[in-house]
C-alpha cells in the first residue's frame, strides 16, 4: 500500500468529485454558493471592505440572523474575511478574500443576468401559470 500526502489524496479525490452526488463536497459547495444571500453578499463586498451595518443597508430584505449566518458560512469557506478592530464599540469589517474574489466574476454575471432577464422570466411564469390553471 502506497502512502500518500494530504495534497496527493485531495488531488486524487478531485478526479472523483461529482457535484450531482449529494455526499460530494462539490455538491455541498454549489448549494452554499447558489444561495441568494451568498451571491448578494459577495457582490456587495466587491466594492471593498464593509461593516456589518453597511451590508444590512445594501441588502434591506435580509434579516440580521440571515446576514450573520451568511457571513459566518462565507468566512468558514474562506471566501470572506472578518476583521475586528479594537474600539468601543468593537468595529467589524468584512472583505472578500483572494479566493472569494475568484468567485466574484461569476456572481456578478449571474446578478446581471437576473436583472437583464427578469421581465422575460416573469412573462414565462405568467404564461405557464395561465396554461396550467386552464388545464386544471
Amino acid at each position: 500500500m502506497t502512502t500518500r500526502t494530504a495534497a496527493q489524496r485531495r488531488e486524487l479525490a478531485a478526479i472523483e468529485y461529482n457535484a450531482f452526488i449529494r455526499e460530494c463536497p462539490t455538491h455541498k459547495l454549489l448549494a452554499r454558493i447558489s444561495d441568494k444571500w451568498v451571491s448578494l453578499v459577495l457582490v456587495a463586498l466587491a466594492v471593498g471592505p464593509q461593516r456589518y451595518s453597511e451590508l444590512m443597508r445594501t441588502m434591506p430584505g435580509i434579516s440580521q440572523k440571515m446576514l450573520t449566518q451568511t457571513v459566518r458560512s462565507l468566512e468558514r469557506d474562506g471566501l470572506v474575511a472578518r476583521t475586528a478592530h479594537a474600539s468601543v464599540p468593537v468595529r467589524v469589517d468584512y472583505r472578500l478574500t483572494p479566493l472569494g474574489e475568484t468567485l466574484l466574476p461569476v456572481m456578478r454575471q449571474i446578478k446581471q443576468w437576473a436583472e437583464r432577464h427578469i421581465d422575460e422570466v416573469e412573462e414565462a411564469r405568467d404564461y405557464f401559470d395561465g396554461v396550467t390553471s386552464d388545464s386544471a
